[in-house]
């Protein structure tokens, strides 16, 4: 599951025409780079929760065949058109829900509930780009038997950071160092007593998953590997300048 249905107001350049997880890295949507992420890793079955300006998810998904192949079409009569070929996600299976223009993230899945059967499923944000260890984290997942595995990381501090003694002298300099503390950065995988904790507007950073953590059902999932979100233009562009330079972590496919 991807939420992808939020406004993105600190994007107001890109995000005033589209979603955010439409915005573009190397060409795609970064909501494409993180399926790609997860379906190289054996997931080919989503469920979008689209919100804000949804029609432009809806439309990538609905004429993604024809966008990315060639086709023939009898004009006049959509329905017989035929896609060419096969493009590398032809196996994936995308279900595009409208979940409402401001629902939180915890009302977002449980609108959504009836598409995810019974079983365990993974959810993350629809503009955090990591190289998740997907295996690791399932594994970690089904070790612990919580119902919930949230993804953390420490990150890197945005500033460079000055070290100084007591006398006022410099000791050293340290380029953007990691912090000591975790954060959440998505990447959960819920069992479907999820559910249990979430109401219709439920906001899933705050009471549902502080009840889970008080019960003791929520453990955390280390990833010391790459994590960037697309929160701000600025790192929308630092996220393009990596891929251009073929010097993007999260490309773990062909």
């Amino acid at each position: 599951m991807l939420l992808a249905g939020g406004l993105g107001t600190r994007m107001r350049e890109e995000t005033e025409f589209r979603p955010k997880p439409m915005v573009e890295v190397g060409g795609k949507p970064v909501l494409w780079h993180i399926m790609k992420i997860l379906g190289e890793q054996g997931i080919n079955d989503f469920v979008i929760c689209t919100g804000y300006k949804s029609e432009f998810i809806k439309n990538y998904f609905a004429n993604y065949g024809a966008a990315n192949q060639d086709f023939t079409v009898k004009l006049g009569d959509p329905s017989s058109m035929v896609v060419h070929g096969a493009h590398d996600e032809f196996d994936w299976t995308v279900t595009v829900a409208y979940t409402g223009a401001a629902t939180m993230t915890g009302g977002r899945i449980k609108r959504v509930q009836k598409y995810l059967g019974d079983e365990p499923f993974l959810c993350t944000y629809g503009d955090g780009i990591a190289n998740i260890d997907l295996k690791a984290l399932q594994a970690f997942h089904a070790g612990h038997g919580k119902t919930a595995t949230m993804t953390t990381t420490q990150p890197t501090t945005r500033f460079g950071v000055v070290d100084v003694a007591e006398d006022g002298g410099v000791r050293q300099f340290r380029e953007k160092p990691r912090s000591d503390d975790w954060i959440n950065i998505g990447f959960f995988i819920f069992e479907p007593g999820i559910f249990d904790v979430l109401e219709d507007n439920s906001v899933l950073e705050q009471e549902p998953l502080h009840e889970l953590a008080d019960r003791g059902q929520i453990a955390a999932f280390k990833h010391d590997g790459f994590w960037q979100p697309m929160d701000t233009y600025r790192e929308s562009i630092m996220l393009n300048d990596l891929w251009d330079t073929g010097a993007a972590p999260w490309k773990i496919w062909k």
